[in-house]
């Protein structure tokens, strides 16, 4: 687990060449096909040999839960653990994350009706405005989620729409926990000037490696716009407004690193709160010793056939 540009990738692979482990991704933006430099995804040469389950599983044009990556994981990990391996998870959406450890509650699909009057809402009144109404009905969650989080903001509102319960009290209803003994490994650069320059540079490198070329692909797709979550994501939502004519391209750089910025920041908060979670840092270089010898003694598996 870890920010984003923390280096979880690569320790992930350091790990895969030396223990009996099979990799599943924990990334809600890695589950799309053809968004393969904004997501910063693995190669291919890569992933053909060290396979990433949840990986390219599904068009942009389609969405995928919470409770979709939960009923996935599970079947997942008890066929890693069929197989005499380790399921090992990595990634940055702390959702996903949650959702496995402690159970999802019982919520309503969306619906596409309401998510187009919010978003209409939210475009002519501002996130401020439907941030306020939260707090109105569920001060709870209004307080747990950022103003600067539309998406989690929009299903809040949705599900007290569909329902008439708020999701506060829709997630004491929640499935069981996770039936696995858990291991929680957190890497970040524990300098944030560190991620903060990691995060420009990758992004910068992103663009350079052809990020508008692959946007602009989705942008002339009939069956992708705006308001899809592959769109909404950090960087691809700031390139879309980009070729929208929103803001010209120094202002669509800097709106995508400060995005991405405060994306890390929500990640650290959570994470921070994961009091069975064990910190290395990784300003320096990837922790691979240190993690080592952490995970031997955590996780005694991985000494079958390492």
């Amino acid at each position: 687990m870890g920010p984003t540009a923390a280096g979880k990738t690569d320790l992930a692979i350091e790990l895969a060449r030396k223990y009996p482990v099979e990799i599943i991704s924990v990334d809600s933006a890695l589950v799309y096909k053809e968004m393969d430099i904004g997501t910063a995804k693995p190669s291919p040469e890569i992933l053909k040999k060290y396979h990433h389950f949840l990986v390219d599983i599904i068009e942009p044009s389609e969405t995928y839960s919470a409770g979709q990556f939960r009923d996935d994981a599970l079947r997942l990990m008890a066929e890693i653990t069929s197989r005499g391996k380790v399921p090992l998870l990595v990634g940055g959406t702390m959702l996903y994350f949650r959702a496995l450890q402690y159970g999802i509650a019982d919520l309503p699909p969306a619906d596409s009706l309401i998510r187009e009057k919010l978003d209409s809402e939210m475009r002519q009144l501002g996130r401020e405005a439907l941030h306020d109404r939260l707090k109105q009905i569920d001060p709870v969650s209004a307080e747990r989620i950022h103003i600067n989080d539309p998406q989690r903001l929009q299903r809040a509102l949705e599900v007290y729409e569909l329902t008439g319960k708020t999701l506060t009290e829709l997630t004491h209803n929640k499935h069981d926990g996770l039936p696995y003994d858990v291991t929680k490994v957190i890497i970040s650069p524990f300098d944030r000037s560190v991620l903060h320059k990691r995060i420009a540079d990758r992004y910068q490198k992103m663009v350079a490696n052809g990020f508008i070329d692959e946007v602009k692909k989705l942008y002339r797709r009939d069956d992708c716009h705006m308001n899809l979550p592959s769109i909404r994501a950090v960087g691809y939502r700031q390139a879309w407004s980009y070729l929208d004519g929103d803001y010209d391209y120094d202002e669509f750089i800097y709106r995508a690193i400060v995005a991405t910025r405060q994306m890390a920041k929500r990640q650290l908060t959570w994470l921070r709160a994961q009091n069975d979670g064990v910190w290395f840092d990784s300003s320096d270089g990837l922790p691979v010793n240190e993690v080592n010898q952490y995970l031997l003694e955590q996780v005694p598996q991985l000494m079958n056939n390492a």
